[in-house]
């Protein structure tokens, strides 16, 4: 068993012993186990798995980053949410909001504002939610 600790800015997160946690790094999925070495790495914007006692749960991640050490894996993100809880109305809404907002913004020339990074993150969670609303 490993200690998970999740932790994002909004309180959302928890801790509790699993057997293993599937996570989405920058440069691909990360398997953390008892005895996986320390490790420091950014995570992207995708799926979570958890297995715990024979049963496996599945949650989002919208970048951060994770660490192991001392059997202890801790997820630290800007958001997590359980696929289940996932509104695909919204998140196809707040998608199209994101595209809408990114091709005026192409379209007036100012591609490159403080706002326009905030716009595409939004579009990449809208994407994640929408990618995995059924797993």
């Amino acid at each position: 068993m490993i200690d998970l600790r999740l932790v994002t800015p909004h309180a959302d997160g928890f801790e509790k012993q699993v057997d293993k946690v599937i996570v989405r790094g920058v440069l691909g999925d990360l398997m953390f186990m008892k005895n996986t070495a320390p490790i420091v790495t950014p995570l992207g914007y995708g799926i979570m798995y958890i297995y715990e006692e024979g049963k496996r749960s599945v949650g989002l991640v919208h970048g951060g980053y994770a660490s192991m050490k001392d059997n202890v894996v801790t997820i630290a993100t800007d958001a997590f949410e359980w696929t289940y809880d996932i509104d695909v109305t919204r998140a196809q809404k707040a998608k199209e909001r994101a595209e809408a907002r990114l091709k005026e913004a192409h379209d007036t020339g100012e591609e490159h504002s403080g706002s326009i990074e905030e716009t595409k993150l939004a579009l990449l969670r809208a994407v994640n939610r929408l990618k995995h609303a059924d797993d």
